[in-house]
């Protein structure tokens, strides 16, 4: 009998790594490559950052899990003043995560579901809330969640699993504003997803990480905001990262809001598995929580890059369909996106294609905002040359 099954031989390949040939051509331009795969920021980590993580630098006790009193208040702070959440909300309410990715990937362990219950996400999304899934040992099912929410249970009729399907999701994921595509949930529709999700006593999580970067609106509503959850933040959590915003991503800083008694849960479960977020980076997290200044400024410059490059695009044949928000223009060029892929890598211009975000991206690339004023500027260039 086999005492060991392979969890990674089971997984699906890592499906950036398959971009290295046209990595390759792409780098082979006589200008250079501009890599717009990825959305990693390129810009400096704000001065206060820096100085709060090296004032802590002298940190010879183990962290502990909750956080410091500093960051716990921070994070309150936060979430009241920027995503709209309950003036009543304490600091029973937050939690500190080691990044957001790891948070998406093991919440469905942490909230207790496995094999035989299904996780439910938008179709066309991050890869990782899938991969949640795939750990646990659930199903995972990918579903129109604009659909869902104008439509109610008739949106799974295409899902895998159908309409049954439902009776087994524990988890329903968010994501607004949406990696990859930019759109975003109106008040209503989440409003409609939560009343959904709670008929079914369905744990909601909304992935927010890009919500202070909106353009077509004048701001993205979150989960945690009253309109929302109508006083009442039972089975919801809000996720959110640094990581854009501030330009922290590799300060790995990021937390969770929501109902009480789920964080105290993620609580004790962390607690024991000794995921700590390091004792620094609490104190640049603290500091970088309350410097509305530098996450202003750095919109504004994703605001000019977005500004040069999305024109372009559309001069060479690209249609935008969706971009409300965030970092990424969700571009289709009427053709298959390995195709868009291909074409762009001659160009020198090295992209994702949609098929990365669900079967239901293909025919689209994402183009990320992550790249110098030089770079966003040589490719539209090239982007827009005779």
């Amino acid at each position: 009998m086999a005492r060991r099954v392979s969890l990674a031989g089971r997984l699906p390949a890592f499906p950036w790594d398959s971009l290295a040939p046209h990595r390759a051509r792409a780098e082979q331009h006589p200008g250079g490559i501009v890599d717009l795969s990825v959305g990693t920021p390129v810009d400096p980590t704000p001065a206060s950052v820096q100085q709060a993580l090296a004032d802590a630098a002298d940190s010879h006790g183990y962290p502990t899990t909750i956080g410091t009193p500093a960051l716990r208040e921070a994070l309150v702070r936060f979430v009241q003043r920027r995503l709209g959440a309950p003036a009543d909300l304490g600091v029973e309410s937050v939690l500190s995560t080691i990044g957001s990715k790891e948070l998406v990937a093991h919440l469905p362990f942490q909230v207790g579901i496995g094999a035989g219950g299904a996780i439910a996400f938008p179709h066309i999304a991050y890869p990782t809330y899938e991969m949640g899934a795939l750990f646990v040992g659930a199903d995972p099912v990918p579903v129109d969640i604009e659909r869902l929410a104008d439509e109610g249970d008739a949106a799974f009729a295409d899902a895998p699993g159908g309409t049954a399907a439902i009776d087994r999701i524990g988890l329903l994921w968010l994501n607004s504003p949406s990696n990859p595509t930019g759109a975003v949930l109106s008040v209503e529709r989440m409003r409609s997803l939560v009343d959904w999700a709670r008929e079914r006593g369905i744990v909601v999580a909304s992935d927010e990480c890009y919500a202070l970067l909106p353009w077509d609106v004048d701001a993205v509503t979150s989960i945690l905001d009253p309109r929302v959850h109508g006083g009442d933040l039972t089975g919801l959590l809000c996720v959110y990262s640094l990581s854009k915003q501030s330009n922290l991503a590799g300060y790995r800083a990021a937390f969770v809001a929501g109902d009480p008694a789920l964080v105290a849960e993620l609580t004790a479960i962390r607690k024991q598995a000794g995921m700590m977020l390091p004792g620094p980076v609490q104190a640049a997290m603290a500091t970088a929580l309350d410097d509305d200044a530098a996450v202003d400024a750095q919109r504004e410059i994703y605001r000019r890059r977005r500004d040069v490059l999305r024109p372009a695009l559309e001069a060479a044949g690209g249609r935008i369909p969706r971009s409300e928000a965030g970092l990424y223009l969700w571009t289709a060029f009427g053709e298959s996106s390995e195709a868009s892929v291909a074409r762009l890598a001659d160009l020198g211009i090295l992209c994702a294609p949609g098929m990365f975000y669900g079967g239901a991206g293909d025919g689209f690339v994402r183009i990320a905002l992550t790249a110098s004023d030089e770079r966003i500027d040589a490719a539209a260039e090239r982007l827009t040359r005779p």
